[in-house]
């Protein structure tokens, strides 16, 4: 069975819920019950009662104390600075701070209302602010293929009716009416905008401590940029749920609205995002997901459209939904054992704390990369557990090799690839100067703010920038994996309390030894999941030790040298057959196709060029051909076509549509113009780009494009490489 094919079948067979009757996971799957909470916020009881006591302890910026992972923090969306204006009556205010902190906890989420109605019961309330908070909430975007995979059985009512049909090329029509939903979808459909829009909280206190819930942001620090920045932490994101999936109890699914208001880690930002980031987030997750690069996912999309946000302009505010099992970084332990003797300008950073970086490590070790094979330590019965620090460092350095490997061979570039935003898990996170390649540049730099070109696509610039991430995990966590070297087992609660500090720097060169096998495995991943994907790009099978010598670097450097468009090439390539290269006028026709993938045709040296790829199409024609018998069984053989064959497998690997800095752009206008047409238009974007090897636009049909309709017209549009002006656009971080 397919993974598709099992999602669906998972998802029908699925009773579904309203978002405050999602199941919770058991209490050793929770990460609030495992990790250590800010001291300020002690416990979900504790977090209730501070926000209406003293609700600006989750707004400040502050240094959380040594052993704190996380700190409660409800979603409180506003515009910041706060504007807090004086007694209408004109009274003096006897005591300023009392009066900032009952502005604020008039603003926060305390007033409990009914669930909307569910047929299991809910272990969750569901809180309100006050009117004073009241602002509209506007669903623009809700994903189907992240609500399929990652929330099958969350209910979301009339959700998808209230979003009109999708459509680039009649979006601002009228649509016929719908039939009026039921009391009970729109009340589900409510409270999924409330919920995910920050408006409304989810929280628990009653009963045992194992079914106290809150939401959470997490502590991490970080390199950015190459320069130690300490403290960072979830500045402008909120882990507002975490929900067993329905075919595998142990893997969780965590819900993060990214811009739904201050926390502690905010620093001087206000805690919001825009329309526009929130836009090229919510499509690039789905976007990567397609081309199986690993990702975090998107579940919504809610504009704010009266709060303002001043970003280069003011913009207006908009809150993203995002799903991973984890959001755990490689920052997150950095925090717990910072760098020695570091100057660094910042927010401040705490000291190491042994056994916070021993229990974070246990926890991301067993719960969420789930090592295998390893005995795990047992307090209660006494039984010592296997060393886990080195093996939980190599795995990371595995799945984000593989991850980046993915990077290069689709044309990605993150732009910030910065210590606090490389995922434990090895997924692409934090969507901000992104931008996939057009016109093929190795050089190419999608973030505006990176003059040195640090994060730049260049083949190993971007894999590079991930083993210097890999190198600051190990560099956290070499005290303890020396130690467990040292002892010959996991450590233990207080492993460090009371050692000298010459035995730590012991230990930490012992860890330290690590770097060359963790080099060493990184390289190792990332070189073969390239050579996996480059050659499933090229439809080849066999995997030859030269062909990346002989074939890929070579169509790089004839992309590079012809400015050729990354992806359409690719495309292009799909359809080519080996028949082709008997015959001059038939191979110089297929080279035509090729050339005129170029924004800038005047600049071709068509001789060279059509010379230069020949050549390289009789070598690629002759290694098809090498693998034919490859491609069917010896019975069956005779009577496939491998040709065809091919052509199928290489339009499986390379997108006909491809989110393109023209089509991000274009569409985040659509929707700041008109938010009801656009949402349409971004509905249609995201079922391109979840289907992206789809031939979008008629493609392949030779007919008048006159005759086609309005809606294949702009589908065909929107799989161009669009005006010459977008190519090589570059974002800022805001982005």
């Amino acid at each position: 069975m397919s993974s598709l094919v099992k999602a669906i079948w998972t998802m029908s067979q699925t009773r579904t819920v309203p978002i405050s009757a999602l199941p919770l996971p058991p209490s050793t799957h929770i990460i609030t019950h495992n990790l250590t909470p800010d001291p300020q916020t002690q416990s979900p009881s504790a977090f209730r009662q501070l926000l209406s006591e003293k609700p600006s302890v989750q707004h400040r910026s502050r240094l959380l104390t040594p052993e704190a992972h996380f700190s409660y923090v409800a979603p409180c969306p506003q515009p910041f600075p706060y504007q807090i204006a004086p007694p209408e009556n004109g009274e003096p205010i006897a005591d300023q701070v009392a009066y900032v902190e009952k502005w604020l906890a008039d603003r926060e989420a305390l007033h409990e209302q009914p669930n909307a109605s569910s047929p299991v019961p809910s272990s969750l309330k569901k809180y309100y602010p006050s009117d004073k908070r009241e602002q509209p909430r506007v669903l623009v975007g809700l994903s189907e293929t992240g609500l399929r995979d990652c929330v099958p059985h969350l209910h979301v009512g009339d959700a998808f009716a209230t979003l009109g049909s999708s459509s680039l090329a009649r979006a601002a029509e009228v649509e016929e009416p719908v039939a009026p939903a039921s009391a009970e979808d729109i009340a589900a459909r409510q409270e999924l905008i409330d919920v995910l829009s920050g408006h409304a909280v989810l929280m628990n206190t009653d009963g045992t401590q194992d079914t106290h819930w809150a939401p959470w942001s997490l502590r991490y620090s970080g390199h950015q940029f190459g320069v130690w920045a300490g403290q960072l932490g979830d500045g402008r994101a909120i882990s507002v749920l975490t929900t067993p999936h329905p075919s595998n109890p142990d893997l969780t699914y965590e819900l993060q609205l990214k811009g739904a208001g201050r926390t502690p880690f905010s620093r001087t930002a206000d805690g919001l995002a825009v329309l526009r980031s929130s836009v090229r987030e919510f499509l690039c997750a789905e976007a990567m997901h397609a081309l199986s690069i690993p990702t975090t996912r998107s579940l919504s999309l809610i504009s704010l459209p009266d709060l303002p946000v001043l970003r280069e302009r003011t913009e207006s505010a908009c809150v993203l939904t995002r799903m991973a099992p984890s959001f755990i970084r490689i920052g997150s332990f950095e925090a717990l054992n910072p760098p020695e003797g570091v100057y660094f300008l910042g927010g401040g950073q705490q000291d190491a704390n042994w056994d916070a970086l021993r229990t974070l490590g246990e926890w991301v070790a067993r719960r969420v990369l789930r090592l295998e094979g390893l005995r795990w330590r047992d307090a209660a019965s006494a039984v010592d557990g296997d060393p886990w620090g080195a093996a939980l460092v190599l795995e990371v350095a595995r799945r984000n090799a593989r991850m980046v490997a993915g990077w290069q061979a689709y044309g990605f570039m993150h732009g910030v690839i910065n210590t606090d935003n490389v995922s434990i898990l090895g997924l692409t996170i934090d969507y901000g100067p992104y931008a996939f390649m057009d016109v093929f540049d190795s050089f190419h730099i999608c973030n505006h703010t990176d003059g040195e070109g640090r994060y730049a696509y260049k083949v190993r610039i971007q894999p590079s920038n991930c083993i210097y991430a890999l190198r600051a995990l190990l560099s956290a966590l070499s005290p303890l994996i020396g130690a467990e070297v040292t002892l010959g087992k996991a450590v233990s609660p207080g492993w460090a309390d009371g050692v000298p500090p010459e035995t730590i720097s012991e230990w930490r060169k012992k860890g330290a030894e690590l770097k060359d096998e963790l080099e060493r495995v990184a390289e190792e991943a990332c070189a073969i999941e390239y050579g996996r994907l480059t050659h499933k790009r090229l439809a080849l099978r066999r995997l030859d030790t030269t062909d990346e010598r002989d074939l890929v670097r070579p169509l790089l450097d004839l992309m590079s040298e012809n400015k050729l468009d990354f992806h359409g090439t690719f495309r292009r390539l799909s359809f080519f057959r080996p028949s082709a290269a008997s015959t001059d006028s038939e191979l110089d026709a297929f080279v035509a196709t090729i050339l005129a993938l170029t924004p800038e045709p005047q600049r071709i040296d068509r001789e060279k060029a059509t010379s230069d790829w020949c050549a390289w199409l009789k070598l690629y024609a002759a290694r098809i051909e090498s693998e034919r018998t490859e491609w069917a069984s010896q019975e069956s053989a005779a009577d496939v076509d491998v040709d065809a064959e091919r052509e199928r497998a290489a339009c499986a690997a390379n997108p006909r549509f491809v989110l393109r800095q023209w089509v991000l752009e274009e569409v985040i206008q659509k929707m700041e113009q008109d938010i009801d047409s656009g949402k349409r238009i971004m509905r249609k974007v995201l079922q391109m780009a979840c289907s992206p090897f789809e031939p979008w636009g008629a493609e392949g049909q030779d007919v008048d494009e006159s005759m086609l309709d309005a809606e294949i017209k702009e589908e065909r549009r929107y799989c161009s490489m669009g005006e010459t002006r977008f190519l090589g656009f570059q974002c800022s971080c805001s982005s």
